[in-house]
């Protein structure tokens, strides 16, 4: 009888067991490709799983009761079409604007990283609030146009319905796979933020002369460890930036009037070839506080064959982050880790991810296991794009991303 009742009372926690594990997983996993559960089909999951198949994901939304939490396929029924409309509108656009991946990956950096990811950063100047957009970092920002372009379409197909804030995150998401990154699956389900943080801006975002623990500092108040901070940074493979930003390591570095000396000599050389010394160059470089994100101004210019184009005559150059897509697409964020090891980091702030071991250590990881990397990219730009959310009765939804709705009596 003991025996009996032992077996009947492991049988009963078994089946609890797995009452409980079963709901828990809600990624699904098939022949090497994934897909969230309930899905409508209408995004390309051509990419072998990044994730092993133990692996959980978990809404990381913030401030937020869970019966408001964000889950899968949030427009099954009010907004069927949503996700395919924001994915061929980013796909159409990439044909004849390819700049538009780097602007959107930037814009979403530029968004959740002030105060989370609540389209604040797509506000105009209200009478309660001073746009974002006008902060010095973002004055370049980029891409605003396709978003509101996805949103009117959004708006003729269903009124006041999907938020700004999931065209952003799912925008940028089919930017990073246009660009040759991973897939990640996203939960949506955001709302809008009703206030902008125009004064948050240039003092958060570490500036492109941060040093490491500046940089540490600020991703891990946002619970970024040293590992996904170094994944995130992978982003700067693709696009352009200004040698206003990099100059002084050519001319001045610290205000020594010399070249950094930590900086390849050969690659040295060669960007002083595409950066003329200028008035600017004799002092240290202003910091525009852009840091991430300041790698990523992607440019509509033309370029010649070394990536470089001049603006507006300002002996201003601009280099191609991938240096003509350098390895193709299946390179994207492997090229950026090889060349900081080779002493080839453009950006102060990005050579400084080899100055510690416990980040050197995954600069090199990625820099030879490009597979690893399409996994830790895609899992902390799922974490990113979940940052700090809006969800149920907070926020709202704009019908236009520049402007609040008026709130109600």
């Amino acid at each position: 009888m003991e025996a009996n009742g032992f077996k009947i009372a492991l049988f009963t926690c078994l089946v609890i067991a797995l009452s409980i594990y079963i709901p828990i997983y809600r990624i699904e996993f098939h022949d090497g490709t994934y897909s969230p559960v309930n899905r409508t089909g209408e995004v390309r999951f051509s990419d072998p799983s990044p994730f092993d198949e133990d692996f959980m994901f978990t809404s990381t939304a913030e401030d937020t009761d869970q019966s408001y939490s964000l889950h899968y396929d949030y427009y099954r029924d009010s907004c069927p079409s949503a996700e395919r409309i924001i994915g061929k509108s980013i796909r159409d656009v990439y044909e004849t604007r390819p700049s538009i991946a780097p602007n959107l990956i930037r814009l979403l950096f530029h968004d959740c990283f002030i105060e989370g990811c609540d389209a604040s950063v797509l506000l105009d100047t209200d009478v309660a609030f001073a746009s974002e957009k006008e902060a010095p970092p973002n004055l370049s920002l980029k891409g605003l146009d396709v978003i509101d372009e996805i949103k009117s379409e959004l708006e003729n197909e269903c009124p006041g319905v999907v938020s700004c804030a999931d065209i952003l995150v799912l925008a940028a998401r089919e930017s990073v796979l246009m660009a040759g990154g991973p897939f990640y699956p996203l939960e949506t389900g955001r709302k809008d933020s009703v206030v902008a943080f125009k004064d948050f801006v240039e003092r958060e975002l570490p500036s492109p002369q941060a040093t490491l623990s500046e940089i540490l500092a600020r991703f891990a108040t946002r619970g970024f460890n040293e590992q996904e901070t170094v994944s995130l940074f992978g982003a700067h493979s693709i696009g352009i930036t200004h040698c206003t930003f990099f100059e002084d390591r050519l001319y001045n570095f610290s205000g020594t009037g010399k070249p950094d000396p930590e900086m390849n000599p050969g690659y040295l050389q060669e960007l002083k070839t595409k950066c003329p010394f200028s008035a600017s160059a004799s002092s240290p470089s202003q910091s525009l506080g852009t840091g991430l994100g300041q790698s990523l101004p992607a440019s509509d210019d033309s370029k010649n064959d070394y990536g470089m184009s001049s603006s507006g005559g300002n002996n201003d150059g601009v280099i191609d982050l991938s240096y003509n897509n350098e390895g193709g697409d299946e390179n994207f964020g492997t090229r950026y880790y090889r060349r900081l090891l080779q002493k080839k980091g453009l950006i102060y702030s990005d050579q400084q991810l080899t100055s510690r071991e416990e980040t050197e250590m995954w600069v090199k990881a990625y820099a030879s296991d490009p597979q690893l990397f399409r996994r830790d990219f895609a899992m902390s730009m799922m974490k990113l794009s979940n940052y700090h959310v809006l969800a149920g009765p907070l926020g709202q939804v704009r019908t236009t991303c520049s402007k609040v709705l008026p709130m109600k009596n």
